[in-house]
Protein backbone atom coordinates (compact mmCIF):
# COMPACT_ATOMS: atom_id res chain seq x y z
CA UNK A 1 0.00 0.00 0.00
CA UNK A 2 1.60 2.97 -1.17
CA UNK A 3 1.83 6.66 0.32
CA UNK A 4 0.45 9.49 -1.93
CA UNK A 5 0.80 13.00 -2.30
CA UNK A 6 -2.09 14.68 -3.98
CA UNK A 7 -0.87 17.83 -5.26
CA UNK A 8 -2.36 21.41 -6.55
CA UNK A 9 -5.91 19.81 -5.85
CA UNK A 10 -8.67 22.55 -5.21
CA UNK A 11 -9.78 21.11 -1.57
CA UNK A 12 -13.82 21.78 -0.68
CA UNK A 13 -14.24 21.23 2.85
CA UNK A 14 -16.72 22.38 5.96
CA UNK A 15 -17.53 25.45 4.08
CA UNK A 16 -14.29 26.41 2.40
CA UNK A 17 -12.95 25.92 -1.08
CA UNK A 18 -9.21 26.44 -1.43
CA UNK A 19 -6.06 25.20 -3.16
CA UNK A 20 -3.64 22.78 -1.41
CA UNK A 21 -1.72 19.25 -1.52
CA UNK A 22 -3.08 16.59 0.85
CA UNK A 23 -0.87 13.80 1.81
CA UNK A 24 -1.75 10.21 2.74
CA UNK A 25 0.06 7.98 5.03
CA UNK A 26 -1.22 4.25 5.51
CA UNK A 27 -4.86 4.65 5.81
CA UNK A 28 -4.78 7.79 6.71
CA UNK A 29 -4.34 11.69 6.34
CA UNK A 30 -1.05 13.06 7.56
CA UNK A 31 -1.24 16.52 6.26
CA UNK A 32 -2.79 19.27 4.08
CA UNK A 33 -1.51 22.36 3.36
CA UNK A 34 0.24 24.59 0.10
CA UNK A 35 3.17 23.45 -1.07
CA UNK A 36 4.07 19.94 0.84
CA UNK A 37 7.43 18.68 -0.22
CA UNK A 38 7.88 15.52 -1.54
CA UNK A 39 9.18 11.97 -0.17
CA UNK A 40 10.93 8.98 -1.17
CA UNK A 41 8.95 6.28 -2.23
CA UNK A 42 5.70 8.10 -2.08
CA UNK A 43 3.00 8.31 -5.20
CA UNK A 44 2.48 12.02 -6.53
CA UNK A 45 -1.05 12.18 -7.92
CA UNK A 46 -1.09 15.69 -10.07
CA UNK A 47 -4.92 17.04 -9.32
CA UNK A 48 -4.43 20.33 -10.88
CA UNK A 49 -8.15 21.60 -11.69
CA UNK A 50 -9.76 18.49 -9.59
CA UNK A 51 -11.62 19.32 -6.92
CA UNK A 52 -11.16 17.08 -3.78
CA UNK A 53 -13.98 16.19 -1.98
CA UNK A 54 -14.55 13.79 1.10
CA UNK A 55 -16.00 10.65 -0.11
CA UNK A 56 -19.61 10.19 -0.60
CA UNK A 57 -21.21 8.52 2.38
CA UNK A 58 -24.40 6.92 1.26
CA UNK A 59 -26.68 6.12 4.08
CA UNK A 60 -29.33 4.13 2.37
CA UNK A 61 -28.61 1.46 -0.19
CA UNK A 62 -30.41 -2.25 -0.68
CA UNK A 63 -27.52 -4.08 -2.31
CA UNK A 64 -29.46 -7.61 -2.16
CA UNK A 65 -27.41 -9.60 -0.07
CA UNK A 66 -28.50 -12.15 1.38
CA UNK A 67 -31.18 -13.74 -0.61
CA UNK A 68 -31.74 -11.39 -3.40
CA UNK A 69 -28.47 -11.70 -5.42
CA UNK A 70 -29.38 -12.51 -9.00
CA UNK A 71 -29.85 -8.85 -9.02
CA UNK A 72 -26.93 -7.82 -6.78
CA UNK A 73 -24.74 -7.98 -4.48
CA UNK A 74 -22.77 -6.71 -1.86
CA UNK A 75 -19.37 -7.19 -3.98
CA UNK A 76 -21.00 -5.45 -7.49
CA UNK A 77 -22.82 -3.06 -5.75
CA UNK A 78 -19.62 -1.20 -3.42
CA UNK A 79 -17.60 -1.68 -6.83
CA UNK A 80 -20.30 0.33 -8.63
CA UNK A 81 -19.75 2.85 -5.51
CA UNK A 82 -16.19 3.34 -5.21
CA UNK A 83 -16.22 3.90 -9.18
CA UNK A 84 -18.73 6.83 -8.39
CA UNK A 85 -16.95 8.29 -5.37
CA UNK A 86 -19.01 6.93 -2.84
CA UNK A 87 -16.35 5.55 0.27
CA UNK A 88 -19.08 4.46 2.29
CA UNK A 89 -22.59 2.82 2.64
CA UNK A 90 -24.99 2.06 4.84
CA UNK A 91 -26.84 -1.36 3.93
CA UNK A 92 -31.20 -1.90 4.84
CA UNK A 93 -32.27 -4.42 6.58
CA UNK A 94 -34.96 -5.93 3.81
CA UNK A 95 -32.89 -8.68 2.37
CA UNK A 96 -33.95 -12.27 2.60
CA UNK A 97 -33.94 -13.41 5.60
CA UNK A 98 -34.45 -9.61 7.06
CA UNK A 99 -32.22 -8.35 9.32
CA UNK A 100 -33.98 -9.05 12.65
CA UNK A 101 -31.49 -10.20 14.82
CA UNK A 102 -27.89 -9.79 15.99
CA UNK A 103 -26.31 -13.07 14.25
CA UNK A 104 -28.17 -12.27 11.03
CA UNK A 105 -26.58 -8.56 11.05
CA UNK A 106 -23.34 -9.87 11.89
CA UNK A 107 -23.56 -12.45 8.78
CA UNK A 108 -24.04 -9.55 6.59
CA UNK A 109 -20.69 -7.43 8.48
CA UNK A 110 -18.66 -11.18 7.86
CA UNK A 111 -20.03 -10.69 4.17
CA UNK A 112 -19.23 -7.59 3.54
CA UNK A 113 -15.82 -7.39 5.18
CA UNK A 114 -13.84 -9.92 2.30
CA UNK A 115 -16.07 -8.29 -0.05
CA UNK A 116 -16.40 -4.82 -0.24
CA UNK A 117 -14.00 -2.51 -1.67
CA UNK A 118 -16.14 0.64 0.26
CA UNK A 119 -16.09 0.94 3.90
CA UNK A 120 -19.61 -0.51 5.53
CA UNK A 121 -22.42 -0.56 8.17
CA UNK A 122 -25.79 -2.30 8.28
CA UNK A 123 -29.29 -1.31 9.63
CA UNK A 124 -30.80 -3.25 12.02
CA UNK A 125 -34.04 -4.25 10.91
CA UNK A 126 -37.99 -3.69 13.37
CA UNK A 127 -40.64 -5.86 13.30
CA UNK A 128 -43.65 -6.37 15.58
CA UNK A 129 -42.01 -9.01 18.03
CA UNK A 130 -37.86 -8.07 18.11
CA UNK A 131 -38.34 -5.12 20.22
CA UNK A 132 -35.66 -6.74 22.88
CA UNK A 133 -33.23 -7.25 20.31
CA UNK A 134 -33.43 -3.38 19.57
CA UNK A 135 -32.95 -2.56 23.18
CA UNK A 136 -29.91 -4.55 23.36
CA UNK A 137 -28.38 -2.77 19.89
CA UNK A 138 -24.64 -1.57 20.99
CA UNK A 139 -24.70 2.46 19.72
CA UNK A 140 -21.12 2.02 19.32
CA UNK A 141 -21.64 -0.57 16.39
CA UNK A 142 -24.44 -0.24 14.73
CA UNK A 143 -25.97 3.06 12.94
CA UNK A 144 -29.84 2.92 13.37
CA UNK A 145 -33.21 0.99 13.65
CA UNK A 146 -35.01 1.03 10.42
CA UNK A 147 -38.55 0.95 10.84
CA UNK A 148 -41.12 0.37 7.94
CA UNK A 149 -44.37 1.83 8.58
CA UNK A 150 -45.72 0.30 5.17
CA UNK A 151 -45.14 -2.96 3.84
CA UNK A 152 -41.74 -4.48 2.86
CA UNK A 153 -40.09 -8.08 2.30
CA UNK A 154 -41.04 -10.38 5.02
CA UNK A 155 -42.62 -9.04 8.51
CA UNK A 156 -40.54 -5.96 8.30
CA UNK A 157 -43.55 -3.53 8.86
CA UNK A 158 -44.32 -2.43 11.96
CA UNK A 159 -47.80 -1.74 12.80
CA UNK A 160 -48.31 -2.46 16.34
CA UNK A 161 -49.57 0.74 18.06
CA UNK A 162 -48.06 -0.23 20.89
CA UNK A 163 -44.31 -1.74 19.77
CA UNK A 164 -43.99 1.43 17.61
CA UNK A 165 -44.90 3.95 21.05
CA UNK A 166 -42.08 1.47 22.56
CA UNK A 167 -39.81 1.85 19.70
CA UNK A 168 -39.61 5.34 19.80
CA UNK A 169 -39.31 5.47 23.01
CA UNK A 170 -36.64 3.10 23.66
CA UNK A 171 -34.54 2.63 20.57
CA UNK A 172 -30.50 3.03 21.97
CA UNK A 173 -29.90 4.40 18.59
CA UNK A 174 -31.63 6.46 15.51
CA UNK A 175 -34.74 5.35 14.37
CA UNK A 176 -35.05 5.35 10.50
CA UNK A 177 -38.60 5.79 8.92
CA UNK A 178 -40.00 5.25 5.81
CA UNK A 179 -42.98 6.82 5.91
CA UNK A 180 -45.87 6.38 3.62
CA UNK A 181 -49.50 5.58 5.20
CA UNK A 182 -50.49 1.69 4.10
CA UNK A 183 -54.13 2.57 4.54
CA UNK A 184 -54.35 5.52 2.00
CA UNK A 185 -51.72 3.38 -0.74
CA UNK A 186 -54.59 0.38 0.04
CA UNK A 187 -57.46 2.56 -1.09
CA UNK A 188 -55.72 4.33 -3.99
CA UNK A 189 -54.30 0.86 -5.30
CA UNK A 190 -57.90 -0.48 -4.97
CA UNK A 191 -59.55 2.21 -7.39
CA UNK A 192 -57.09 2.23 -10.01
CA UNK A 193 -57.61 -1.61 -9.65
CA UNK A 194 -61.85 -1.14 -10.02
CA UNK A 195 -60.66 0.86 -12.61
CA UNK A 196 -58.05 -1.11 -14.89
CA UNK A 197 -57.54 -4.60 -13.22
CA UNK A 198 -53.76 -5.25 -13.37
CA UNK A 199 -53.48 -2.97 -16.56
CA UNK A 200 -52.45 0.34 -14.22
CA UNK A 201 -51.07 2.89 -16.31
CA UNK A 202 -47.32 3.72 -14.63
CA UNK A 203 -48.23 7.24 -14.58
CA UNK A 204 -50.58 6.79 -12.08
CA UNK A 205 -47.81 5.14 -9.58
CA UNK A 206 -47.40 8.76 -7.76
CA UNK A 207 -51.48 8.93 -7.50
CA UNK A 208 -51.58 5.37 -5.27
CA UNK A 209 -48.39 5.87 -3.34
CA UNK A 210 -49.93 9.43 -3.27
CA UNK A 211 -48.28 12.90 -1.20
CA UNK A 212 -51.15 12.66 1.30
CA UNK A 213 -49.86 8.58 1.90
CA UNK A 214 -46.26 10.20 2.34
CA UNK A 215 -47.71 13.56 4.28
CA UNK A 216 -49.53 11.66 7.01
CA UNK A 217 -46.75 9.40 7.96
CA UNK A 218 -44.11 11.37 8.39
CA UNK A 219 -46.76 14.00 10.74
CA UNK A 220 -46.84 10.67 12.56
CA UNK A 221 -43.52 10.00 12.41
CA UNK A 222 -42.22 13.39 13.82
CA UNK A 223 -45.06 14.04 16.48
CA UNK A 224 -44.17 10.51 17.57
CA UNK A 225 -40.18 11.40 17.59
CA UNK A 226 -41.55 14.53 19.67
CA UNK A 227 -43.55 12.89 22.18
CA UNK A 228 -40.39 10.67 23.26
CA UNK A 229 -37.41 12.75 22.66
CA UNK A 230 -36.47 10.54 19.73
CA UNK A 231 -33.32 10.76 17.56
CA UNK A 232 -35.40 10.23 14.51
CA UNK A 233 -33.94 10.58 10.54
CA UNK A 234 -37.08 10.08 8.13
CA UNK A 235 -35.81 8.91 4.91
CA UNK A 236 -36.19 9.89 1.17
CA UNK A 237 -38.41 12.76 1.56
CA UNK A 238 -40.79 13.22 -2.02
CA UNK A 239 -43.29 15.76 -1.15
CA UNK A 240 -42.67 19.56 -1.18
CA UNK A 241 -45.83 19.27 1.82
CA UNK A 242 -43.67 17.23 4.28
CA UNK A 243 -41.22 19.59 4.26
CA UNK A 244 -42.74 22.21 6.61
CA UNK A 245 -42.26 19.59 8.99
CA UNK A 246 -38.48 19.99 9.28
CA UNK A 247 -36.56 22.72 10.48
CA UNK A 248 -33.71 24.49 8.44
CA UNK A 249 -30.12 24.76 10.41
CA UNK A 250 -27.05 22.56 11.59
CA UNK A 251 -27.47 18.73 11.52
CA UNK A 252 -25.40 18.61 14.28
CA UNK A 253 -27.95 20.55 16.19
CA UNK A 254 -31.14 18.40 15.53
CA UNK A 255 -33.16 15.46 17.11
CA UNK A 256 -35.09 15.32 13.82
CA UNK A 257 -33.50 15.24 10.58
CA UNK A 258 -34.10 14.20 6.70
CA UNK A 259 -32.79 12.69 3.52
CA UNK A 260 -33.98 13.40 -0.30
CA UNK A 261 -32.67 11.21 -2.74
CA UNK A 262 -30.83 11.76 -6.41
CA UNK A 263 -33.31 10.47 -8.25
CA UNK A 264 -36.17 12.79 -6.48
CA UNK A 265 -33.87 15.94 -7.64
CA UNK A 266 -33.46 14.34 -11.14
CA UNK A 267 -36.68 12.75 -12.25
CA UNK A 268 -40.41 14.21 -12.41
CA UNK A 269 -43.95 12.38 -13.13
CA UNK A 270 -43.63 13.57 -16.37
CA UNK A 271 -40.90 10.79 -16.93
CA UNK A 272 -43.27 7.88 -16.48
CA UNK A 273 -43.90 8.51 -20.27
CA UNK A 274 -40.46 7.38 -20.80
CA UNK A 275 -39.56 5.78 -18.25
CA UNK A 276 -42.20 3.81 -16.84
CA UNK A 277 -41.29 1.06 -14.16
CA UNK A 278 -37.48 1.45 -14.54
CA UNK A 279 -38.13 4.70 -12.69
CA UNK A 280 -41.05 3.33 -10.40
CA UNK A 281 -39.47 3.18 -6.78
CA UNK A 282 -41.22 3.93 -3.36
CA UNK A 283 -41.83 6.59 -1.96
CA UNK A 284 -43.13 7.40 -5.88
CA UNK A 285 -41.41 9.95 -7.67
CA UNK A 286 -43.36 13.28 -7.83
CA UNK A 287 -44.38 16.38 -9.52
CA UNK A 288 -41.74 18.85 -11.16
CA UNK A 289 -42.79 21.52 -8.16
CA UNK A 290 -42.18 18.89 -5.79
CA UNK A 291 -38.79 17.96 -7.35
CA UNK A 292 -37.96 22.21 -7.13
CA UNK A 293 -38.98 22.61 -3.65
CA UNK A 294 -37.05 19.32 -2.44
CA UNK A 295 -33.61 20.62 -4.17
CA UNK A 296 -34.29 24.43 -2.39
CA UNK A 297 -34.88 22.62 0.76
CA UNK A 298 -31.72 20.44 0.26
CA UNK A 299 -29.81 23.68 -0.64
CA UNK A 300 -31.17 25.71 2.22
CA UNK A 301 -30.46 22.83 5.13
CA UNK A 302 -33.91 21.90 5.68
CA UNK A 303 -33.34 18.90 5.00
CA UNK A 304 -30.07 17.49 5.66
CA UNK A 305 -28.56 14.58 3.42
CA UNK A 306 -28.65 13.66 -0.20
CA UNK A 307 -28.81 9.77 -0.55
CA UNK A 308 -29.34 7.08 -3.05
CA UNK A 309 -31.82 4.61 -2.29
CA UNK A 310 -30.40 2.51 -4.64
CA UNK A 311 -32.67 -0.81 -4.85
CA UNK A 312 -31.09 -2.81 -8.48
CA UNK A 313 -33.87 -4.73 -10.00
CA UNK A 314 -33.61 -6.81 -13.58
CA UNK A 315 -34.32 -5.47 -16.46
CA UNK A 316 -36.82 -8.21 -16.78
CA UNK A 317 -38.58 -7.87 -13.88
CA UNK A 318 -39.12 -3.52 -13.96
CA UNK A 319 -40.53 -4.56 -17.40
CA UNK A 320 -43.57 -6.43 -15.67
CA UNK A 321 -46.81 -4.45 -15.91
CA UNK A 322 -47.66 -2.07 -12.60
CA UNK A 323 -48.67 -4.41 -10.56
CA UNK A 324 -45.63 -6.92 -10.81
CA UNK A 325 -43.11 -4.07 -11.54
CA UNK A 326 -40.99 -3.96 -8.51
CA UNK A 327 -39.84 -0.64 -7.46
CA UNK A 328 -36.36 0.47 -7.09
CA UNK A 329 -34.04 2.22 -9.42
CA UNK A 330 -30.18 1.53 -9.65
CA UNK A 331 -28.53 4.47 -8.74
CA UNK A 332 -25.26 4.83 -6.81
CA UNK A 333 -22.73 4.79 -9.41
CA UNK A 334 -23.40 8.06 -11.10
CA UNK A 335 -25.60 9.81 -8.25
CA UNK A 336 -22.73 12.52 -7.05
CA UNK A 337 -22.55 13.37 -10.74
CA UNK A 338 -26.16 13.76 -11.12
CA UNK A 339 -25.80 15.95 -7.40
CA UNK A 340 -23.28 18.05 -9.27
CA UNK A 341 -25.50 19.04 -11.99
CA UNK A 342 -27.42 21.16 -9.16
CA UNK A 343 -24.08 22.92 -8.60
CA UNK A 344 -23.46 23.55 -12.01
CA UNK A 345 -26.84 24.60 -12.68
CA UNK A 346 -26.44 26.91 -9.79
CA UNK A 347 -29.08 25.19 -7.70
CA UNK A 348 -26.77 24.61 -4.90
CA UNK A 349 -23.37 25.86 -4.27
CA UNK A 350 -20.25 22.95 -4.00
CA UNK A 351 -19.56 23.34 -0.61
CA UNK A 352 -23.46 22.85 0.47
CA UNK A 353 -23.56 19.93 -1.81
CA UNK A 354 -20.54 18.43 -0.11
CA UNK A 355 -22.44 19.02 3.53
CA UNK A 356 -25.11 16.78 2.29
CA UNK A 357 -23.19 14.35 0.60
CA UNK A 358 -20.54 13.81 3.55
CA UNK A 359 -20.40 15.80 6.38
CA UNK A 360 -23.88 15.57 7.33
CA UNK A 361 -24.01 11.78 7.41
CA UNK A 362 -20.63 12.00 9.21
CA UNK A 363 -22.16 14.24 12.13
CA UNK A 364 -25.67 12.54 12.06
CA UNK A 365 -24.46 8.94 12.73
CA UNK A 366 -21.27 10.51 14.24
CA UNK A 367 -18.92 8.60 12.42
CA UNK A 368 -15.85 7.95 13.48
CA UNK A 369 -13.27 9.92 11.78
CA UNK A 370 -14.46 10.18 8.68
CA UNK A 371 -16.67 12.40 6.20
CA UNK A 372 -14.17 15.51 6.47
CA UNK A 373 -10.91 16.26 5.34
CA UNK A 374 -8.97 16.37 8.54
CA UNK A 375 -5.35 15.69 9.15
CA UNK A 376 -5.38 12.30 11.22
CA UNK A 377 -8.83 10.89 9.84
CA UNK A 378 -9.40 8.81 7.14
CA UNK A 379 -7.98 8.89 3.96
CA UNK A 380 -11.67 8.46 1.84
CA UNK A 381 -11.65 11.07 -0.77
CA UNK A 382 -12.74 11.21 -4.43
CA UNK A 383 -11.21 13.41 -7.13
CA UNK A 384 -14.01 15.24 -9.60
CA UNK A 385 -12.70 16.39 -13.02
CA UNK A 386 -15.33 19.46 -13.65
CA UNK A 387 -13.79 20.29 -16.67
CA UNK A 388 -13.97 16.05 -18.39
CA UNK A 389 -18.17 15.40 -19.22
CA UNK A 390 -19.16 12.04 -18.98
CA UNK A 391 -21.81 10.44 -21.27
CA UNK A 392 -22.86 7.03 -19.53
CA UNK A 393 -23.75 3.87 -21.75
CA UNK A 394 -24.93 0.43 -20.71
CA UNK A 395 -21.24 -0.60 -21.30
CA UNK A 396 -20.63 1.55 -18.28
CA UNK A 397 -23.07 0.23 -15.74
CA UNK A 398 -21.08 -2.05 -12.88
CA UNK A 399 -24.25 -2.61 -10.86
CA UNK A 400 -24.99 -6.66 -11.39
CA UNK A 401 -28.79 -6.02 -12.99
CA UNK A 402 -26.86 -4.13 -15.79
CA UNK A 403 -28.54 -0.96 -16.60
CA UNK A 404 -29.02 2.29 -15.13
CA UNK A 405 -31.89 5.46 -15.64
CA UNK A 406 -28.98 7.68 -16.45
CA UNK A 407 -28.19 5.78 -19.82
CA UNK A 408 -27.55 8.46 -22.23
CA UNK A 409 -26.91 11.36 -19.79
CA UNK A 410 -24.13 13.66 -20.40
CA UNK A 411 -22.76 15.06 -17.07
CA UNK A 412 -20.50 17.55 -16.69
CA UNK A 413 -18.47 16.28 -14.54
CA UNK A 414 -16.66 12.80 -13.91
CA UNK A 415 -14.67 10.94 -11.27
CA UNK A 416 -11.07 10.91 -11.63
CA UNK A 417 -10.54 8.70 -8.66
CA UNK A 418 -11.42 7.24 -5.40
CA UNK A 419 -9.50 6.80 -2.16
CA UNK A 420 -10.94 4.37 0.85
CA UNK A 421 -8.67 4.03 3.72
CA UNK A 422 -5.70 5.42 1.53
CA UNK A 423 -5.67 2.82 -1.12
CA UNK A 424 -6.58 4.08 -4.73
CA UNK A 425 -9.62 2.22 -5.26
CA UNK A 426 -11.06 3.37 -8.71
CA UNK A 427 -9.62 5.73 -11.52
CA UNK A 428 -11.55 7.52 -14.23
CA UNK A 429 -14.82 5.69 -13.73
CA UNK A 430 -13.19 2.11 -12.76
CA UNK A 431 -12.55 0.35 -9.53
CA UNK A 432 -9.41 -1.18 -8.94
CA UNK A 433 -7.84 -3.86 -7.46
CA UNK A 434 -8.05 -3.00 -3.70
CA UNK A 435 -8.41 -3.88 -0.03
CA UNK A 436 -11.48 -4.68 1.50
CA UNK A 437 -13.38 -1.23 3.36
CA UNK A 438 -13.66 -1.60 7.30
CA UNK A 439 -16.44 -1.72 9.28
CA UNK A 440 -17.55 2.07 10.29
CA UNK A 441 -17.36 2.86 13.73
CA UNK A 442 -19.75 5.45 15.66
CA UNK A 443 -18.42 7.37 18.77
CA UNK A 444 -21.51 7.70 21.02
CA UNK A 445 -22.42 6.12 24.40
Amino acid sequence: MPDWLIKNAELVNEGRRFEADLRIRGERIEAIGPDLPGRAGEQVFDAAGLWLLPGMIDDHVHFREPGYTAKADIRSESRAAVAGGVTSFFDMPNTRPATLTHALLEDKYAIASHSSPANFAFYFGASNDNLDAIRALDPRTVPGTKVFLCESTGNLCVNDPATLEDLFRDSPVTVLVHAEDSRIIHANLDRAKAEYGDDIPMRLHPEIRSREACLESTKWAVATARRHGTRLHVLHVSTSDELALFEPGRTADKRITAETCVHFLKFCDADYATFGGRIKCNPAIKTASDRSALTEALADGRLDILATDHAPHLQSEKANPYTGCPSGIPLIQFALQSALEHVFDGRMALERLVETTSHAPATLFAIRERGYLREGWFADLVLVDPRKPQTVSREQVLSKCGWSPFEGDTFRASIAATFVNGNLAARDGQPLAAPPGMRLAFERG
